[in-house]
């Protein structure tokens, strides 16, 4: 058989595309399976140093440091859950409001579309009327999809908390796997990749969090100052879609726009995207390199096609999952001679470096300059 370095380009090319055909299709396939498992090895490399913690200065058996460790995540996530449901119960209370504020709004926008585009108010009713009765006749469909929707958020929860447990009890399991199926001449460069990895991810999980708390902070503060109503709400709302790279702060701005805009009117609505728009400047000019950057850099336009990509693939969760695996592959392709191009590939555009002079005192107390 003749090896593939000696292959046509074509036949490379088709093998190429061939394999990422399906893998994809088998990542598709496998949404249910791999989408928690995936999150899971983010959880649990978050969650090692907490493990091994337990198990050196407490003596816990790893068993019980691995549920200690999954316990101590579930409620943090059902704190933050319970703050959230409670500002919502706050923005369900005033509904009476909102509703009377919208019709407002709306007669507005009917007056001024009439004035606007000679459309009377009786056909824009027609109109609003006709998308209803079809709005109507799929609500089946939308509630069954619903409720599909609810059922696969609960069955990827059990998961993801139940392979986050196996990950940290059998990780010495799993890196030895790693480390006996290479040959023993490469065990270790797997060993510096693999370290390599855990420490790219911990603070990139970590640093996620401590930029989505600290823009969750900085949106309140900001909303409070302009006297926006539910400042805190919308604060984490912005912190909390923040997480999504790119598209989660248009969506966090969408949501504050309407709440803002059925709450106060027009006037507050110019305010809030300005808001949005100064401390998203910050976060990506100042917080995201100091807090998340790491070694690893992902230029933009492979961030953005991978987040594209995992929309499609695994939605919401693909989304969230393309960055830090994109980085992990860029750490593989970086330690791998032959993949070296594709993580040149991946990577942003170095920076020269400029020449530093330096100066050292001669005997004749001369400055002298060395390149």
């Amino acid at each position: 058989m003749k090896n593939l370095s000696t292959q046509p380009f074509t036949t490379k090319l088709a093998m190429v595309l061939f394999s990422i055909i399906c893998v994809g299709y088998l990542a598709i396939l496998g949404q249910t399976l791999l989408a928690p498992l995936l999150t899971s090895f983010l959880l649990a490399v978050l969650l090692l140093p907490m493990a091994n913690f337990l198990e050196q200065k407490w003596r816990f058996k790893r068993s019980m440091a691995s549920i200690v460790s999954v316990v101590i995540m579930i409620a943090v996530i059902s704190g933050i859950l319970y703050f959230l449901a409670n500002q919502l119960t706050d923005l369900w209370q005033d509904w009476p409001l909102l509703k009377k504020q919208g019709e407002t709004s709306f007669h507005e926008l009917q007056h001024w579309i009439s004035s606007t585009f000679g459309v009377n108010a009786q056909k824009q009713i027609e109109y609003v009327k006709d998308g209803a009765s079809k709005a109507l006749s799929t609500s089946a469909t939308v509630l069954g999809a619903t409720l599909l929707t609810l059922s696969s958020s609960l069955l990827f929860l059990f998961f993801l908390l139940l392979f986050t447990f196996f990950l940290l009890n059998y990780r010495k399991v799993l890196f030895s796997f790693l480390t006996s199926v290479f040959e023993e001449e490469h065990t270790e460069k797997v060993g510096e990749i693999v370290r390599r990895i855990q420490y790219i991810i911990k603070k990139y999980i970590t640093g996620l969090f401590l930029q989505m708390l600290i823009v969750t902070i900085m949106m309140m503060l900001v909303l409070w100052a302009l006297g926006v109503k539910y400042a805190v709400l919308l604060g984490l709302i912005a912190g909390i879609f923040n997480i999504i790279p790119y598209i989660g702060i248009f969506s966090a701005l969408l949501i504050s726009v309407l709440i803002t805009f059925a709450t106060a009117g027009a006037a507050k609505v110019l305010l809030v995207i300005v808001a949005f728009a100064a401390v998203h400047a910050v976060d990506g000019n100042i917080l995201m390199p100091l807090v998340v950057g790491s070694k690893v850099k992902i230029n933009a336009l492979f961030a953005f096609i991978g987040i594209v990509v995992g929309e499609m693939v695994w939605g919401i969760s693909g989304m969230f999952l393309c960055i830090p695996y994109l980085a992990m592959l860029k750490i593989i392709f970086d330690k791998v001679d032959s993949l070296k191009p594709w993580g040149v590939l991946l990577g942003g555009e170095d920076k020269p470096h400029k020449k530093r002079k330096i100066y050292r005192i001669t005997k004749n107390i001369k400055l002298e300059e060395q390149e």
